[in-house]
């Protein structure tokens, strides 16, 4: 139960405050040394992280020039089959994009014959539109329509630069 300070007088609350302050001094300095331990720790930490997505972000960039990943445009002529969440893509820098519209629950292409558009959800769909001559993107703007994960940004990118990779490959 808290005690009843209404009777103390104001030089009194000032010795007590100041008491406790010095009390709490090596408690504070001792805390301080710890956050910059756990500091130092949580940096490197990051660091090591930063190593192992830089040196995961360099193999795969190999593995895009040494032809291991196909681009959309070769996985669409390819005549694949299956789902587009099938694959992880991504840019010729190595970033990592999803295709079609940001927010949008499922991957997809978009194709055109000039005039009109279609939306291909799944490789046999766009196996389909590319055997008869519709061409990646919409009409007059070639190329394939792609964000990036967990934002509202996107651009529409040549299909020759995003490259699709198996989504369990561990590269």
């Amino acid at each position: 139960m808290a005690e009843d300070l209404s009777s103390a007088g104001e030089a009194e609350l000032e010795r007590r405050i100041g008491g406790i302050r010095e009390r709490m001094r090596p408690l504070e300095q001792d805390l301080a040394a710890l956050r910059a331990e756990r500091d130092v720790l949580l940096t490197e930490q990051r660091r090591r992280a930063r190593g192992v997505h830089r040196a995961s972000r360099a193999d795969l960039k190999a593995g895009m020039k040494e032809g291991k990943f196909p681009t959309v445009a070769e996985l669409v002529a390819g005549r694949e089959e299956g789902s587009l969440d099938d694959f992880v893509f991504n840019l010729k820098t190595g970033g990592e994009v999803r295709l079609g519209f940001p927010g949008a629950r499922a991957q997809s292409l978009t194709f055109t014959d000039g005039a009109k558009t279609a939306q291909a959800a799944d490789l046999a769909r766009a196996a389909e539109l590319y055997e008869a001559g519709w061409e990646l993107g919409s009409p007059g703007r070639p190329g394939v329509r792609v964000h990036f994960p967990g934002t509202r940004q996107e651009r529409l990118a040549p299909a020759n630069e995003v490259f699709a990779r198996p989504a369990g490959d561990g590269v």
